[in-house]
């Protein structure tokens, strides 16, 4: 192996290591970026869904706490007219309906009755000891209480006030329910977010009497969950499986491609107030544009690390064809003439030869003097 061709070689193959690891490293950055980028997403995905479903919350219990505490009302509810407290209040939940998405309105008596539904006249007096304990807690407790439930018209977000009658006395109790689905439909339009609520199958045949059966047919069954509501079906079908939502005891978050894009999803569970597992909520956002921006930096990583390598092996081989290989080749050719004793021939342009060989150049010029100086003799 000759210094001509090994030093080229295990230069340009340095130079291949070092700038392909450091593109590497690199690449390996902006991988860790996109993670935090992602991470962030999934954080604020999160956040606006779980701060939507606190402001639900907080407006279903303000508006039950204010019309709880109205004189007319506990005057009727106390005086067991419910024709009356429907007539009063009907024109007022079919506004709040239309507008706010207030689904449920209820009366319930101390002894855990159900007195009045605005959203259905029709249908009281049965027990809602055994699937209502929101109601429970706040009749026994005499407080306000608020949380998720699956009531007799399906799973909502109530607030629950006490109700007093007009001497003081704890008479029962009156919530109202939040919609899920016009919440999903706002969260949609405002973020740019798809959404779909799963709830256990199991609770919704044994205490959503008035729910649809459409509803709960094959089409909207995962697993064993229903989808009840979605923003957009067929989305939450490819992104939400039944092994996704099988254990959902905490949020869980992940990446799944599905309609040509890769797609974040945080799955967060949903409990009652009294820690019951309900459902799972499902978000999903677009995360294309971070992939993308990963597949685009890989691309020009490597067009850019191949563009350096060639340039430098380039560089590398000018510089050293033309500043040491080649006066070592002709220094090499004159030495071993002298060591063969053939004709010397003067060396022409060796004042482009580095310095360090310009030591070798004036010995090779004094051993060939001394040679012709004989012959002139």
């Amino acid at each position: 192996m000759t210094f001509r061709r090994s030093a080229p070689v295990a230069l340009i193959l340095a130079v291949v290591v070092i700038v392909a690891g450091a593109a590497l490293v690199t690449s390996r950055l902006f991988a860790g970026m996109t993670d935090a980028v992602e991470a962030d997403q999934f954080r604020t995905m999160q956040a606006i869904v779980e701060t939507a479903i606190r402001d639900a919350e907080n407006k279903a219990l303000a508006r039950a706490e204010l019309i709880s505490d109205l004189p007319v009302v506990r005057k009727l509810f106390a005086a067991g007219d419910r024709t009356g407290l429907n007539a009063e209040l009907s024109k007022m939940f079919a506004g709040q309906k239309a507008r706010h998405g207030v689904d449920q309105a209820q009366f319930h008596l101390a002894s855990l009755v159900s007195f009045l539904r605005l959203h259905d006249p029709a249908a009281f007096g049965d027990d809602l000891t055994r699937f209502r304990p929101l109601v429970v807690a706040a009749n026994r407790e005499q407080v306000p209480m608020k949380g998720a439930a699956v009531a007799r018209n399906g799973p909502a977000i109530f607030g629950v006030a006490p109700v007093l009658d007009p001497a003081g006395k704890h008479i029962g109790t009156f919530e109202i329910g939040i919609d899920y689905g016009p919440l999903l439909a706002a969260l949609k339009t405002a973020y740019g977010i798809d959404l779909a609520l799963y709830i256990d199958e199991a609770l919704l045949k044994e205490f959503a009497a008035g729910v649809d059966p459409e509803r709960l047919g094959d089409q909207n069954r995962v697993g064993k969950y229903i989808r009840f509501e979605a923003t957009n079906a067929q989305l939450m079908t490819e992104l939400a499986r039944p092994e996704d939502l099988a254990v959902v005891n905490e949020p869980l978050r992940y990446v799944r491609a599905a309609q040509g894009l890769a797609r974040g999803v945080v799955l967060l569970p949903i409990n009652s107030a009294s820690g019951t597992p309900l459902g799972v909520i499902a978000a999903s956002q677009d995360f294309s544009a971070s992939r993308a921006a990963v597949s685009r930096s890989l691309i020009w990583q490597g067009v850019v690390t191949l563009i350096a390598i060639i340039l430098l092996a380039g560089f590398i081989l000018v510089v050293l064809r033309g500043f040491l290989l080649r006066p070592l080749a002709v220094l090499g050719e004159r030495f071993e003439a002298v060591g063969a004793g053939t004709p010397l021939t003067p060396i022409t342009g060796t004042e482009k030869f580095p310095a360090e060989m310009q030591p070798l150049v004036t010995l090779y010029d004094r051993i060939r003097s001394r040679r012709t100086e004989p012959e002139k003799a």
